[in-house]
C-alpha cells in the first residue's frame, strides 16, 4: 500500500523510506542501481531538487518496487518546483555544449616501422567494417589469435592506423598483459577506469562499482563510432566486461588463447594467424636492410628467413643485428644463427618459440658488456615499461650513459621506444630474467632491484610533497648512491610523473611485496594517496592501502600500519563506506596515540570528520575537527590548525550557530594567508560566504564567494569554482540580483556539465526554483576540504 509522498516528505523521504524499508544502505542501493553512493545521499537529503528519471528508474529497478510503488516515486520526482518556462529551458539549453571529451582519444600504440604481407587478414579486417551500424546489430569484434612473436599486435596496429579515419570518435587502446612473464595481468576494472579517463570522465562521475563502470563505459559509447584495440588478452573474462555495445564500435582483441567463448556468445570473428610466407618474410627483412641486399644473397636471404621460422619477432631481432653487420654476408650471419641455435638448450623441436629464442641469444651475444648487463637487468624489472631515468638507478650508472646503451638495445630491436619510454615483448623480458639468473649473482640482482624501488620510492615521494605541500613525510631510508631519482619542477611535473608511471609503480607495489621488500610495500602506496585521490581511482587507492597495511603488519612496523590504515580509511569514506572507514580510522587512531603521534592522530580526527559528515551526523563531525584542532595545536601545525578551523566554522554554521561560525572561519583565513596556504585560504572563503548567508549578510557572502572563485581559477580548480559558482548564486538571489544569480548557476552547470560531475543537478535545481524560499541558507554545494 503507497504513503502519500506529503507525509514521507517529498521525493526525498519517499526514496528513503523504500530504501530503508528494502533494509538497504545507501552504499548498498548505490552498488545495485550503478549510481554513486554520494549521489543518493543528496536524493535524500533534498539537495538533488529535480531528479533524472532515468536515474529514478534505476533507483526503482534495484529497489525492485511494485509497480504502484514506482509510479508514486516518479510523480514525487515529477512533483518537484516549477521548471523553467519553455523559453528559459531553450536558452539555458543553448548555452551548454554537449559533452565530448576536449580531445578524441588516440591511443593507438605507434605502427609498426616496417610491416610485409598479411594480404589475406587486412582484408577480412576490411571485410568487417562493412558490419557497422547494422540496426540493432551489436559491436563488431574480431579476435587474432597466434603463437608468442608471431606479429598479432603488429597486425593489429597497422589496420586500426589505415582506417582510424573511420572511427571518428576516436581509438582506444590497453595492453591487458594476458602472458606477461611477471604474471601480473590487467584486470577489468584496471582497463575500464583508463578508458573512462580517456574519454575525460570527471572522477566525481565514476561509479564506485565495476558494474557501474562497465554501464558508464557502454553508455558513453553507445552511439559512437569508436575503435576498441584490447592487446594481449589472456582468456575471455579478462575482455568480456570491455566490450561495448553500439553498432558503430569495433573491437580487435589480440591473444595466443582461441577465446573461443566469445565466438560462440558474442559472435566474434576468429582470424588465427600463421608465420608469414616465405616472400612475405623476405620482404619484412628487405625492410630492414634493403631489397638490393636480399636480391644480390638470394640463397642465403631464403636461409636466414628459415633460421627465423618465418617468425616476424624473431625476423625483426635478427634484420636489426643483419643492418648492424652490414660489412657481413648474409650467409654468414644465418650460419651464426644456426651455430647459436644448435648450441642452446631449446625448447622442443617445431615449437617457434625456439627460433625466437636462438635469435635473441644470438643478438645478445654481439652487444657490448654494459648493453648485455643493462638488458638482463632490465628482465628483473616489473615493467611493463621504464624510463631512461629509472634504468640508470636500475643498472647504477649515469642517466647519459643508460641513454647510450637504451639506444644499442633499441638498435638491435631488444627494446621499443616510445616518447621516451622503453618496451619489450615479453618473450624478450622472460629471455632477459632467464639469463640474468644464469649470468648474475644474487647479490647483484638484489642490489638492482633496490636500486630501482629506491628510485620509484624517492621520486613518488619527492612528487607526492609537491602535489601535497602541507603533508607531514614519511622517514625514508638512505638513498644508495647510484641511484638518480627524477627531478621534478613543481605540481605539474609531478602529476605528469605520476601519470606515465602509474601502472609502474603499481607493478612495483606488486613486485615488492612478493619479493619480500615490505618497506617499499607499503611506502610506495603512501607516496601515491594523493595523486589517486584527486583522479578519483578510490578502488585503487583502497587496493594499494590494503596491499600496505599488509606489507606493514609483515614488517611489525607500527607507523606503516597507522598511516595505511589512515589511507585505507580515507579511500573508503571516498567510496562511501563508512562503517569500514570507521573502523579503519578508529585502529589508525590508537596506534598513533600509542606510538604518541599525535599529528597523525589529529589527521585521522579529520578523515573522521569527513566520514561523519558524509553520513549526515554534522555534530558528531565537529567534535572530530575540535579535537584534531587540540592536536594540531599541541605540534604547532599551524597548516593543520587551519584546516581544523575552517571545519569546525562550517560545522557550526550548518548547526545554526553563525556567529560561532564566522569566528572560526576568520581565524582559518588569517591563518591560511599568513602561511600563504591558497588552497586552505580558498576553502575558507568559500565556507565564509555560506556563514555570511545564514546570518543574511548576503552582500559580505558575495564578496568572499568572488575571492573564492578567483583563487580556485588560478589553481585551475575548475570544478570548485563551480561550486562556488552555485553557492554565490544563493547569495546573489537572497541579495535580489536575480539575474546575476542566473547567470552564476548557468556558468556552473555550463562547468559541472563539461566536466560531467554531478554538482550540474544541485545547480540546476536552483535554476527551476527561481525565487523560492526554501533556496536561500540551506545546505551549500559540498565545501571541497570536506
Amino acid at each position: 500500500m503507497g504513503i502519500a509522498a506529503e507525509e514521507r516528505g517529498g521525493f526525498a523521504g519517499l526514496l528513503r523510506h523504500y530504501r530503508e524499508s528494502a533494509s538497504l544502505t545507501q552504499e548498498e542501493l548505490g552498488e545495485r542501481s550503478g549510481l554513486t553512493a554520494r549521489a543518493i545521499r543528496d536524493m535524500e537529503r533534498g539537495r538533488t531538487t529535480r531528479p533524472y528519471l532515468s536515474s529514478v528508474r534505476l533507483l526503482a529497478d534495484a529497489l525492485d518496487l511494485s509497480d504502484s510503488a514506482r509510479e508514486q516515486l516518479t510523480a514525487a520526482a515529477r512533483a518537484q518546483p516549477r521548471p523553467p518556462a519553455p523559453d528559459e529551458q531553450a536558452q539555458h539549453r543553448a548555452s551548454l555544449p554537449a559533452w565530448r571529451p576536449t580531445v578524441l582519444p588516440r591511443q593507438l600504440p605507434p605502427a609498426v616501422r616496417h610491416f610485409a604481407g598479411r594480404a589475406d587478414e587486412l582484408t577480412t579486417l576490411n571485410g568487417l567494417l562493412g558490419e557497422l551500424g547494422a540496426p540493432g546489430g551489436a559491436a563488431v569484434i574480431c579476435v587474432i589469435t597466434g603463437a608468442a612473436g608471431a606479429g598479432k599486435t603488429a597486425l593489429a596496429t597497422y589496420w586500426a592506423h589505415q582506417v582510424a579515419g573511420r572511427f571518428g570518435d576516436g581509438q582506444l587502446y590497453v595492453n591487458l598483459r594476458g602472458f606477461d612473464p611477471r604474471g601480473t595481468p590487467a584486470g577489468p576494472a584496471e582497463a575500464i577506469r583508463g578508458f573512462l579517463d580517456a574519454l575525460e570522465v570527471p572522477p566525481a562521475r565514476v561509479p564506485a562499482s565495476l558494474d557501474g563502470q562497465v554501464a558508464l563505459y557502454r553508455s558513453i559509447l553507445a552511439d559512437r563510432q569508436m575503435l576498441v584495440l584490447l592487446d594481449n588478452a589472456r582468456d575471455t573474462q579478462q575482455v568480456r566486461e570491455l566490450l561495448p555495445g553500439g553498432p558503430n564500435c569495433m573491437v580487435v582483441i589480440t591473444s595466443r588463447s582461441q577465446l573461443t567463448g566469445l565466438v560462440a556468445t558474442e559472435g566474434a570473428r576468429p582470424l588465427p594467424l600463421d608465420v608469414l610466407s616465405e616472400p612475405d618474410a623476405e620482404q619484412l627483412l628487405a625492410g630492414f636492410i634493403g631489397p638490393w641486399r636480399i636480391a644480390e644473397q638470394q640463397e642465403a636471404a631464403a636461409a636466414l628467413v628459415q633460421a627465423c621460422a618465418r617468425l616476424p619477432l624473431a625476423l625483426a631481432i635478427a634484420a636489426a643485428r643483419a643492418a648492424v653487420r652490414a660489412d657481413l654476408p648474409l650467409a654468414e650471419l644465418a650460419g651464426e644463427l644456426r651455430d647459436s641455435a644448435r648450441t642452446l638448450d631449446a625448447l622442443e623441436g617445431g615449437d617457434p618459440f625456439s627460433s625466437v629464442r636462438a635469435v635473441i641469444s644470438w643478438s645478445y651475444e654481439l652487444l657490448s658488456e654494459p648493453a648485455a648487463r643493462m638488458f638482463r637487468l632490465l628482465g628483473v624489472h616489473p615493467g611493463p615499461e621504464i624510463s631512461a631515468a629509472a634504468a640508470a638507478s636500475l643498472a647504477g650508472l649515469p642517466v647519459a650513459h643508460a641513454d647510450e646503451i637504451l639506444g644499442e638495445l633499441t638498435g638491435f630491436h631488444l627494446l621499443t621506444e616510445r616518447a621516451g619510454r622503453y618496451a619489450s615483448h615479453d618473450l624478450l623480458r622472460a629471455y632477459a630474467a632467464e639469463r640474468s639468473i644464469a649470468t648474475d649473482s644474487p647479490a647483484d640482482r638484489q642490489a638492482a632491484v633496490r636500486r630501482m624501488l629506491d628510485h620509484y620510492l624517492h621520486t613518488a615521494h619527492a612528487a607526492e610533497l609537491l602535489i601535497s605541500p602541507n603533508r607531514e613525510p614519511i622517514s625514508l631510508g638512505r638513498l644508495q648512491p647510484e641511484v638518480s631519482p627524477e627531478k621534478l619542477a613543481g605540481q605539474r611535473d609531478a602529476m605528469a610523473w605520476f601519470h606515465a608511471e602509474r601502472e609502474v609503480l603499481q607493478a612495483a607495489i606488486a613486485f615488492a611485496t612478493e619479493q619480500g621488500f615490505n618497506s617499499y610495500g607499503w611506502q610506495i602506496p603512501w607516496a601515491l594517496a594523493t595523486f589517486l585521490s584527486q583522479l578519483g581511482h578510490w578502488e585503487e587507492w583502497a587496493a594499494t592501502q590494503q596491499t600496505a597495511l599488509a606489507a606493514a603488519q609483515r614488517l611489525g612496523e607500527a607507523t606503516g600500519q597507522a598511516h595505511a590504515r589512515l589511507g585505507l580509511g580515507l579511500a573508503l569514506e571516498r567510496l562511501g563506506r563508512y562503517q569500514e572507514s570507521s573502523a579503519q580510522l578508529s585502529q589508525a587512531q590508537g596506534i598513533y596515540r600509542q606510538l604518541g603521534d599525535a599529528a597523525g592522530e589529529a589527521n585521522t580526527h579529520m578523515a573522521g570528520a569527513m566520514t561523519c559528515f558524509g553520513q549526515g551526523d554534522v555534530a558528531a563531525a565537529l567534535s572530530h575537527a575540535q579535537q584534531a584542532l587540540q592536536l594540531f595545536e599541541r605540534t604547532g601545525n599551524r597548516a593543520g590548525q587551519a584546516w581544523a578551523l575552517n571545519s569546525i566554522g562550517f560545522d557550526h554554521a550548518l548547526l545554526g550557530d553563525g556567529q560561532a561560525g564566522l569566528a572560526y572561519c576568520r581565524r582559518a583565513l588569517d591563518l591560511s594567508r599568513e602561511l600563504g596556504a591558497r588552497s586552505y585560504e580558498a576553502e575558507t572563503l568559500d565556507s565564509l560566504g555560506y556563514v555570511q548567508t545564514r546570518l543574511r549578510h548576503h552582500d559580505q557572502a558575495i564578496g568572499y564567494y568572488l575571492q573564492a572563485y578567483d583563487i580556485f581559477g588560478g589553481m585551475d580548480r575548475r570544478g570548485d569554482q563551480a561550486r562556488v559558482l552555485t553557492n554565490l548564486g544563493d547569495a546573489q538571489l537572497a541579495f535580489g540580483e536575480t539575474q546575476a544569480a542566473i547567470t552564476a548557476w548557468q556558468q556552473a552547470v555550463a562547468i559541472f556539465d563539461e566536466l560531467q560531475h554531478p554538482g550540474a543537478e544541485l545547480a540546476r535545481g536552483k535554476l527551476r526554483d527561481l525565487g523560492g524560499p526554501e533556496s536561500v541558507g540551506r545546505a551549500p554545494a559540498e565545501n571541497g576540504h570536506r
